[in-house]
């Protein structure tokens, strides 16, 4: 069973007060948008699969969907899982959980069976969606390689002709091709749901070596969207680079489904498209991690786009060089840091129209109805100025882990968020993270466990000792470094543990790319490794390699 709200119930009441909650259903808004932005675009840019449609339509084939999932038993308060890339289908599975009031699990499409078989069992997912094969991957072998996932009654494959498949492989799961699941379909009546009931879930890498269910409500969910995409101005015109999967990824899809702005989303990320639909549709919004902007920028640049109509780009998920925001500036884009995460996606942000210093050296001030606080190890208040520990509070917040012990632990009496992250307030109230208290790396934007990295390393034959920190890179923030020691006559390098990491069937994003074979790691008085010298020997060396190589 997903969690009820860790928040009190007076600060909720506080929050429909003061209209951050609007009581409604994630499929009332949705109901209400298709009728009031019928005719608002959503493109999809793929080599292989674009597409475009309109709100109006993607509403009542969401609705077909919905009488298919209906017909195999799925109703209000199961979990309906999709490992698909940003196509017209997961937009259609978004309107038809939602019309079930069914809980939305978005999967990062290129988890591998060991993460995915995880999620599956921890949300007790009953039907999954995925392509057949897509970006060389075959989605259904992936699926067979799982172990056992007892709730999971139906696999539905898009794009693929694959109805036989598990005809005697013994697997429960019954396995059915996206047309033949819809045949002979009608359209379901929306079923009623409480918007205080889990609406959304999504899963995290954190510093346990499993992902953390993230859950949130339709209630935390809207009170996002409609901040992100104000109500009243319709010239909105939205491109979200973000893969599916990602807390970013969905919001760049409600910004469609919700919102009904002009949406272009991207199953793959193309820096080139994006600058021509930026150009062609005069977008206005649009936000990224250093790596999608340096990639936008290295496109305008090459191709002397046009990115005039651009008036609100945020960009975070990564340490954010200066020098991005000042190339930037001279585009005329006033790029701004925000800061978030899966728990709360949107604390503090800058806005275009701030000076450069604060939009290059902070991460803005709190958003609308949010409250933030800095506290030390006690959860005590530190003073002004004084670095410590981030504590968030406000309508957007999740309402909880599917893990109850992970929920007690990151939560403060009050209803209070500990984000993990350390941060300070200047005297402007702006607040800049300057360290994280967890121990994870974040590559292109995505949070990866050092820990399940240094046990995938000790699963190596000759391994005894594995660190995993963050290698610093312009373009992606950082990349995956392994210190290991290991046993005598052991030959380990980089080729060597790539390829384990493959046997391994996890994200290719969390194979280290680079090895350094050691003789002896720091460590402290009590035996730990000292993780502080190992990133700051690592900054020191990339810069000198940096340096030689010109």
């Amino acid at each position: 069973m997903l969690p009820a709200s860790a928040v009190d119930p007076a600060i909720r009441q506080q929050w429909r007060e003061n209209g951050y909650w609007q009581d409604i259903s994630l499929d009332q808004a949705l109901t209400y948008a298709a009728e009031r932005f019928a005719d608002a675009q959503l493109n999809i840019h793929s080599v292989d699969r674009p597409a475009q449609v309109t709100l109006g339509e993607l509403r009542k084939r969401g609705l077909m969907l919905a009488g298919a999932l209906q017909k195999i038993g799925i109703g209000s308060g199961d979990v309906i899982a999709l490992q698909l890339p940003n196509w017209i289908e997961s937009a259609l599975v978004y309107q038809a959980a939602a019309a079930l009031g069914a809980v939305i699990l978005p999967i990062v499409p290129i988890f591998g069976e060991t993460e995915l078989g995880f999620i599956l069992r921890d949300a007790h997912a009953r039907v999954l969606f995925i392509p057949g094969v897509w970006r060389g991957a075959d989605y259904v072998e992936r699926v067979q390689r799982m172990d056992e996932t007892p709730e999971l009654t139906a696999v539905v494959v898009v794009a693929g002709d694959r109805e036989a498949i598990a005809a005697g492989d013994g697997s429960p799961c019954k396995f059915l091709t996206w047309d033949h699941f819809l045949a002979d379909s009608s359209a379901c009546t929306p079923n009623l749901t409480n918007p205080d009931a889990p609406a959304f879930l999504v899963y995290t890498s954190g510093t346990t070596a499993n992902p953390k269910g993230v859950v949130h409500s339709s209630n935390s969910l809207l009170a996002e969207v409609a901040q992100s995409y104000a109500e009243g101005d319709d010239t909105i015109r939205v491109l979200s680079p973000y893969p599916a999967g990602h807390i970013a990824g969905a919001l760049g899809m409600l910004a469609h489904l919700v919102a009904g702005r002009p949406t272009v989303l991207f199953d793959v990320w193309d820096p080139v498209a994006a600058v021509g639909y930026i150009e062609s549709r005069r977008i206005t919004s649009t936000a990224g991690t250093p790596y999608h902007y340096l990639g936008l920028l290295d496109a305008a640049e090459a191709t002397q786009s046009d990115l005039s109509s651009l008036r609100a780009c945020g960009t975070g998920g990564a340490t954010v060089p200066e020098s991005l925001v000042a190339r930037a500036e001279r585009l005329n884009i006033h790029l701004f840091r925000r800061y978030g995460m899966s728990e709360h996606p949107t604390v503090t942000q800058g806005n275009d129209a701030d000076p450069l210093d604060l939009r290059m050296r902070t991460d803005g001030r709190a958003r609308s109805g949010v409250e933030v606080r800095i506290v030390d190890d006690e959860g005590r208040d530190v003073p002004p100025g004084t670095p410590g520990e981030v504590a968030t509070r406000g309508p957007d917040m999740f309402t909880g882990y599917t893990d109850p012990e992970q929920t007690r632990a990151a939560m403060l009496q009050g209803g209070w968020y500990l984000s993990g992250d350390i941060g300070v307030f200047d005297e402007r109230e702006c607040l800049t993270i300057v360290d994280r208290k967890k121990d994870i790396i974040i590559r292109g934007g995505e949070n990866i466990s050092s820990r399940e990295i240094e046990d995938l390393m000790l699963r190596i034959d000759g391994v005894t000792e594995a660190a995993a920190v963050g290698m610093p890179d312009e373009r992606l923030g950082e990349r995956v470094c392994i210190y290991v020691i290991v046993e005598p006559d052991t030959h380990i390098d980089l080729l060597s543990v790539q390829t384990a990491f493959a046997s391994f069937g996890v994200a290719r994003q969390k194979t280290p790319e680079r090895v350094i074979v050691a003789q002896a790691l720091p460590r402290t008085a009590a035996g730990k490794i000292r993780k502080v010298d190992l990133r700051r020997t690592l900054r020191q060396e990339c810069a000198m390699e940096k340096r030689e190589n010109g």
